[in-house]
């Protein structure tokens, strides 16, 4: 992705690093959103792996899936959070074209600043809507929402949480760290090179460009099985919510969407899950709808492992391989080559040291046909992300429990790029994210 900042813009966002730096490295002070810590009276750590965001631990799975209502009975005010993100790019060849407002290298960004409304809305509904100020497109839009409703109940001995989700991301609900939607790495860079192949699930082409309900069932914390539609918002409610429409894709029906886990601790110690995801879709290319619709289909499974047994050591992996049919019978009308397809492979691991220091690891691969949609001869990809995160709040001792931060340094490394291994490794991305969070609420309510 290549978005700029005015220069008054890049100045804040120089500033904005240095005062993070300040705030990460001084003594006493506590993400996940806050406005979640401070409902549940839980430190950040109980719901997240390295006690921020968005990896979950099996109490966070258990909060989402209730619906965001799990509650301390105290009374503290309305659920709202807010979210700032600065960072530093650096990539080993500079950018011959840069986008406006920045260098062609070594650039700092404001990345984000985002608003939260997180929290219970009834006993057994609840949100996560957020609204977010990229500081490097220079646009302000809506961003992730979730908003579900969920109710436990027994049947035939068996515990079961059943729920509906209403939501403008497909996987954005979903509970596991190997769907794309919260998969890792949790923060990039918006201004390093990208390949340009992705399947359709986790694009921004979909992302917040839709708006669906799925319903859900968690049976004896065994199965998990969802299911629903999404429908493409119309050009209007789009430029109303931020996002607009140029050159964007639009939809045509209904876009089914599916999940199936199976999921199973063993102990307390070892937590294993193995499930299957998807959706299929007929979009109009650039939003062009006199030329017919290319067909997408987007199958993928999935795997997680935790080891959680030492409340001081936590190690998490996630796999996930996706594989998407494409028919671009309207992209490439006429041709008697219409019928392509992608290939997704992704594997992490993470460990996490009393939920402060945590070292990850990923490794991914692209593969497929020639790449149509993005003008490429080849869509083949391959390379690791090496990351280093740095959170010294968030813990059950941390004062402040409605304040966190976290530091981390990444590095992605690239063996193959957009089909060649010729300079690829022009793309190698330096990124240092720093990245605060707070509920500005909860310090009003302290001792009440």
């Amino acid at each position: 992705m290549s978005r700029k900042t005015p220069h008054s813009l890049k100045k804040i966002g120089y500033t904005v690093a240095a005062i993070m730096g300040g705030f990460l490295v001084s003594p006493g002070v506590a993400h996940a959103v806050p406005s979640f810590a401070t409902q549940t009276g839980q430190p950040c750590a109980a719901c997240h792996v390295g006690a921020f965001g968005p990896q979950l631990t099996p109490f966070g799975r258990d909060f989402k899936l209730n619906g965001y209502t799990m509650t301390d009975g105290n009374k503290h005010g309305l659920p709202v959070s807010l979210m700032l993100q600065s960072s530093f790019t650096n990539t080993k060849k500079d950018n011959s074209s840069p986008t406006h407002g920045f260098g062609p290298n070594n650039n700092f960004s404001l990345d984000q600043i985002s608003a939260f409304y997180a929290g219970a809305l009834t006993e057994h509904a609840g949100a996560f809507i957020q609204a977010t100020y990229d500081g490097v497109a220079n646009s302000f839009a809506w961003d992730n929402a979730d908003i579900r409703y969920a109710h436990p109940f027994t049947i035939a001995g068996q515990d079961v949480v059943a729920g509906v989700s209403l939501n403008n991301t497909p996987t954005v609900q979903d509970l596991w760290n190997t769907t794309p939607a919260w998969g890792f790495p949790y923060s990039s860079s918006a201004l390093a090179n990208t390949p340009s192949a992705s399947p359709l699930i986790g694009s921004d082409g979909l992302n917040q460009q839709v708006l669906g309900t799925t319903a859900y069932a968690d049976i004896d914390g065994m199965v998990y099985v969802e299911g629903g539609a999404y429908h493409g918002l119309s050009g209007n409610i789009r430029n109303t919510l931020g996002e607009g429409i140029n050159g964007t894709n639009t939809y045509q029906g209904l876009i089914p969407y599916w999940r199936v886990a199976l999921q199973h601790d063993f102990n307390d110690a070892h937590y294993f899950e193995i499930g299957t995801y998807g959706l299929t879709a007929n979009v109009y290319p650039s939003g062009v709808t006199s030329g017919g619709t290319d067909h997408y289909v987007d199958n993928a499974v999935d795997a997680t492992y935790q080891w959680h047994a030492d409340p001081d050591n936590f190690v998490s992996a996630h796999m996930s391989y996706m594989h998407e049919d494409r028919n671009l019978k309207a992209t490439l009308a006429g041709s008697a080559n219409t019928d392509q397809y992608l290939n997704q492979f992704k594997a992490d691991v993470s460990y996490s040291y009393k939920n402060t220091w945590t070292p990850s690891l990923q490794y991914f691969k692209t593969t497929g046909s020639a790449d149509a949609v993005d003008s490429l001869s080849s869509p083949n990809s391959e390379g690791f992300t090496a990351e280093l995160a740095y959170v010294p709040f968030g813990k059950a001792d941390s004062p402040m429990p409605w304040f966190n931060g976290r530091v981390a340094l990444q590095y992605t490394g690239y063996t193959q790029y957009n089909g060649t291994s010729t300079n690829a490794s022009d793309n190698n991305t330096v990124f240092l994210n720093l990245w605060l969070t707070l509920d500005p609420v909860a310090p009003f309510y302290e001792g009440k």
